[in-house]
This record gives C-alpha cells, structure tokens and sequence, in this order.
C-alpha cells in the first residue's frame, strides 16, 4: 500500500511537472509567436505605409510625365512653327535679295548709260573742237549736252529774217559732220529770242536743221527744232545731246521687270 502510494504520488508528481513543462513551452511558444505576429503587423503596416507612399510618388511621377508631355508637344508645336516661319523668312530673304540684285542690275545699267553719256559728251566736245577750231563756242551743260553755240548774226544779217549766211553754211557742213560721228546721238535747234518773238526764233532754228538735213545729210528723225525765250541772250543753240527717250524707255523697262 505504502509502495502503491508512493508510486502513485510519483506518477501525480511527474505528471504535474510534465503539465508544468508543457505549459512553460506553450507559454514560451505562444510569446514567440506573439512576437513574430507583431514582427509580421510592423512589417505589413511598413509595407502599407510604403505603398502608399509609392502610390503618391507614383501620381506625382505621372503628373510630371504628364507634364512633361505636354511641354514637349508645346515644344515641338513651336519648333514647327519656327521652322515653318524661319523658311518663310528664308523665302523671303531671298526674294529680297533676288530684287536687290535685280535692282542693282538695272541701277548699273542706269549708271553705265550715264557714265557712256558722259563718255560720248567728252569726245563730241573733242570732236567739235577739232573740226570747229579751238575757238568754237562748245560747253556741256549739266545734263551731258554738248551745246554749240553762235550769236545771231553770225547765221543772219543782223540777226533778222531766215536767210542763212554763207560762212554760216559752211560751218553748219562742219557741224554736220560732228553730228554724223556720233550717230547715236539726238540733235535739239534752238533759237533764242531777247524780244519774245518765239515763232522768229523757231523759224531761224528750222530753217538751220532744214541745211543739216537736206545739204548734210542728217537725219531728220534725229532732230528737233524749237524757239526759245533767251532772257537777256540772243543767239542759235545745236545741242547735241543722248536720246532721252530711248534712255528713259530703257529705264522705264528695266524698273517694270
């Protein structure tokens, strides 16, 4: 009986000290587990807190994206635009430089008309000084003319009436043959009255082109007469000057294209 209960008393004794173990290590387990399980709650509430903070960082990103899309179809809109404007200003730049070139050509070809003019005037005066003599009244006017120049008398008696005189005739062959050198030149008569009476005047003028044409062979569609108001001046002009109106005509042309 007494062997039993002490049997019996040691069984109750390592019973409730097994009891007592497994307690322990289901208490222990339990804390380890409670452990993981808060280790497991932090790291899911990290993961939480980082996704929404990938989530703002993503909406931020998109907006710039966005943003930055939009700034790129502005600039490619205006960089079309540039391209599109820079090669209207290049059409135009070289337009404008077509036009300054032609304008060039036909201000050149104004400035050489001018300039072989003034050329033709200096040989007309040579000319004229050769074949008239050096004491021969010949100047060039402003305009390029070549004006030769004699007093009334010296082509009428006493300056009167239309009846031209000898050595006159003769001096007029002279001129004549200044005139045909230059073939390309226009022939202006004038005669200059002190005392209004234009129609003597032009009357004197053509009665002196009418012996260039008819005694000396020049053209006539190369001559013009005219009776002019001389002032104070009395006297008969032959100017010989270029074809105004062929050089204007050309002028005129070169201007419309």
């Amino acid at each position: 009986m007494n062997k039993f209960l002490s049997f019996f008393i040691v069984v109750l004794l390592a019973s409730i000290h097994l009891n007592a173990q497994k307690k322990s290590e289901l208490i222990s387990q339990n804390q380890e587990l409670k452990f993981q399980l808060d280790s497991i709650t932090r790291l899911v509430s990290d993961a939480k807190h980082n996704e929404k903070v990938s989530v703002l960082k993503a909406d931020e990103l998109q907006k710039q994206v966005t943003e930055l899309q939009d700034a790129n179809a502005t600039l490619l809109k205006n960089l079309n635009s540039f391209a599109a404007l820079s090669s209207k200003n290049t059409e135009n730049i070289n337009k404008t430089l077509a036009t300054l070139e032609r304008k060039e050509a036909q201000l050149k070809s104004i400035v050489d008309g001018v300039t072989s003019n003034d050329s033709t005037a200096v040989v007309i005066v040579t000319n004229s000084k050769q074949v008239l003599g050096e004491n021969a009244k010949v100047q060039v006017n402003n305009y390029g003319s070549v004006i030769i120049s004699e007093k009334l008398d010296f082509y009428f008696a006493n300056g009167m009436g239309t009846t031209l005189l000898a050595p006159a005739k003769a001096y007029l062959e002279n001129v004549a043959k200044v005139i045909n050198a230059n073939p390309k030149s226009m022939v202006t008569v004038s005669g200059l009255s002190m005392t209004g009476e234009l129609d003597i005047a032009l009357d004197q003028a053509a009665t002196v082109a009418q012996v260039l044409i008819k005694d000396y062979g020049v053209p006539g569609d190369r001559i013009n007469v005219k009776g002019v108001d001389g002032g104070l001046k009395e006297s008969l002009q032959i100017e010989i000057h270029p074809d105004y109106k062929s050089f204007y005509m050309t002028a005129k042309d070169d201007v419309k294209n």
